[in-house]
């Protein structure tokens, strides 16, 4: 069975990218938003298992967007995703809720399905 997955990036160029290439790794890709705002009432209304968060976002932070997410019923998984590398984020990684962190550069379908597993 394949993941669902909500995309969410201030960038359309990365979103678009992203899409192509979980779908080519078998995700199924039900949306995108470019907000925190916008993630929330995504993730609301398409209910997917997988929440590939954006850490910089105008508005909300992914941050303030994964808290958001972890307290709503049948709360999705949400793995943050970033062009800066963990290091810049460290403490607020060790209290998040997402499942976990990935750099755009190391992003890919398998490196997501690893931490979803």
């Amino acid at each position: 069975m394949a993941w669902s997955v909500l995309i969410v990036d201030d960038h359309a160029g990365f979103r678009g990218s992203a899409r192509a290439l979980l779908e080519a790794d078998g995700f199924d890709v039900l949306g995108e938003a470019a907000d925190g705002q916008s993630a929330m009432q995504e993730a609301r209304r398409l209910r997917p298992q997988v929440v590939l968060l954006d850490v910089q976002l105008p508005g909300m932070d992914g941050f303030a967007v994964a808290e958001s997410l972890a307290a709503e019923p049948s709360a999705p998984a949400v793995v943050l995703i970033s062009s800066r590398g963990r290091g810049a984020y460290r403490t607020r990684l060790e209290s998040t809720p997402a499942r976990g962190f990935i750099t755009k550069a190391e992003f890919s379908g398998e490196c997501l399905s690893s931490l979803l597993d």
